[in-house]
């Protein structure tokens, strides 16, 4: 197997070029989707975020209120750390199991991580960002999630700076213009990944994600 890393700023569309490169046949390990699965009602994971948040954080059907939870722990650290403690060993353990069943293919394993950039690169053959403009990003939140303005530059303002994650990206593509723009660049990228090199017999281990999470929204 092969094993990139993509990561993009929130609004900036990975999740459309995660989408692409999918039909183009790569494995898509999403992180964002495994948290969400794991947070299901019956999972051990919802029932520590009760134990440590309170039952206010669900619904009233049970389920994670996600963003009642994001605005307890959005400014708050400490929260965060303890939201992250719950999440992350849960979400590592998930992860190394589908790369694990992904070891004796060739296959070209996509592992979808918003916060790569402040959580590293281990065991990755290439970094991918999706880049877009902060005012791109700030437009698209408030136009397609409904947020305010200054919550949508508040949360872009939490994660790594534009600049950081450029630094570290092996591959970018530009998803500042339309779909018809973005779909031939995912094509070029795709035929560059598809010769990159496998990976190594440690990197069900090494690539898994590290660090923190993203606060639900």
């Amino acid at each position: 197997m092969i094993v990139v890393g993509l990561t993009g700023g929130i609004g900036s569309g990975k999740s459309t070029v995660s989408s692409l490169l999918a039909s183009h046949g790569a494995v898509v390990i999403d992180a964002d989707a495994i948290t969400r699965q794991l947070q299901e009602p019956g999972q051990p994971v919802l029932a520590a975020i009760v134990e440590r948040f309170g039952s206010g954080v669900l619904d009233g059907d049970g389920r994670l209120d996600r963003p009642g939870l994001a605005a307890i722990v959005f400014n708050d650290p400490e929260a965060l750390k303890a939201l992250n403690e719950i999440v992350h060993p849960a979400v590592g353990a998930e992860t190394a199991r589908r790369l694990a069943a992904e070891v004796d293919t060739d296959h070209v394993v996509v592992l979808d991580v918003p916060l790569l950039v402040e959580t590293g690169r281990r065991g990755l053959a290439a970094v991918i960002v999706v880049d877009v403009p902060t005012e791109v990003a700030v437009e698209r939140l408030v136009a397609q999630r409904g947020m305010s303005e200054a919550d949508a530059r508040a949360r872009v303002a939490v994660q790594a700076s534009r600049e950081d994650r450029l630094a570290k990206a092996d591959i970018v593509i530009d998803n500042s213009g339309e779909r018809d723009a973005l779909e031939p660049r995912v094509a070029e990228v795709w035929e560059q990944l598809r010769a990159l090199p496998p990976a190594p017999e440690a990197t069900t281990e090494e690539s898994t994600p590290g660090g923190s999470v993203t606060p639900p929204r």
